[in-house]
């Protein structure tokens, strides 16, 4: 998801990497935080594969610096990554943020609620945190506070985004008529 984001983001314009970096830190947020570590190899992958380009500016004050810009075949790879995700990119919610983060430069509607409709598929799944056995179990049917706490929180939040996604896939079915 990490390119993704890179891409995603360049995709809007060119940053240098401490923009890129700060930008990708508040769409993931304390969940995922992005070390220099991780964020700067994934540049270099993107940069050897072609996707991006890299040209270096002055600095204002200090030294130069190195300003990232998406290449024409990196639009394409974030469009393909974002028409195909992978079954994680639709189930993990971390990862779905990104996606759904970057789903509108996705110029194909169609395809955009291709995407939400695995999105609506998965939620409508019938899934629990706590089993017995193999049935599912309910908020109100656990004792543990937190554990009901846990499925109330979970199941109020799957009801908006239901909300939601079935509000938007009805915008753009009708935008496609």
């Amino acid at each position: 998801m990490l390119e993704l984001a890179i891409l995603g983001f360049l995709y809007d314009a060119a940053l240098h990497g401490y923009e890129l970096r700060k930008r990708i830190t508040a769409l993931t947020g304390h969940v995922r935080p992005v070390a220099e570590s991780t964020l700067y190899p994934a540049i270099k992958r993107l940069e050897k594969a072609g996707l991006l380009a890299r040209e270096t500016q002055p600095g204002a004050v200090a030294a130069p610096r190195h300003v990232l810009s998406l290449t024409p075949a990196g639009g394409q790879e974030l469009r393909k990554r974002l028409a195909e995700p992978a079954r994680g990119d639709i189930t993990d919610e971390n990862r779905w943020f990104t996606l759904l983060a970057f789903l509108r430069h996705l110029d194909d509607v169609e395809a955009q609620a291709g995407v939400l409709r695995q999105r609506l598929a998965f939620l409508e799944e019938p899934a629990s945190f706590f089993y017995d056995g193999e049935r599912p179990l309910r908020a109100e049917e656990l004792e543990d506070p937190f554990r009901r706490g846990i499925l109330t929180i979970a199941r109020a939040t799957s009801r908006a985004e239901l909300a939601w996604l079935r509000d938007t896939l009805a915008s753009l079915d009708g935008s496609t008529r």
